[in-house]
């Protein structure tokens, strides 16, 4: 077992910046690929950003790219969504998720396990 827990979520301007934590607990956090997501009200949750166990590999959705950064931190189990240039679109819940593959993932049945999520709120 796997426990996620986000944090750094918050009201934000556009264009301003917020940096989200996921911090694992429970198994060797190396052993797992990362990814996060996100869900607006009324849509589906979307991928958002996935990396590799070792960290070297990264994947981000188009709608993010340029702007939102993806990294780990084995020596304190966390992972982290650095996000710039907000847009009010960007406004959802942020999930978390592992998964037991090493490699990168980009669709939620590929993870298995999961964070209660932080809120993004970007205000225009």
């Amino acid at each position: 077992q796997v426990q996620l827990v986000e944090s750094g979520g918050g009201l934000v301007q556009a264009g301003g910046s917020l940096r989200l934590s996921c911090a694992a607990s429970g198994r060797t956090f190396s052993n797992y690929a990362m990814g996060w997501f996100r869900q607006a009200p009324g849509k589906e949750r979307e991928f958002v950003a996935t990396i590799g166990w070792s960290g070297g590999r990264t994947s981000y959705a188009d709608p993010v790219k340029g702007r939102f950064t993806i990294s780990r931190d084995s020596a304190k189990n966390t992972m982290y969504l650095q996000m710039n240039s907000l847009k009010p679109e960007d406004t959802a819940v942020y999930y978390c998720a592992a998964s037991k593959g090493l490699l990168i993932r980009l669709w939620p049945y590929e993870y298995d396990y999961w964070g209660q999520g932080t809120q993004v709120t970007v205000s225009s």
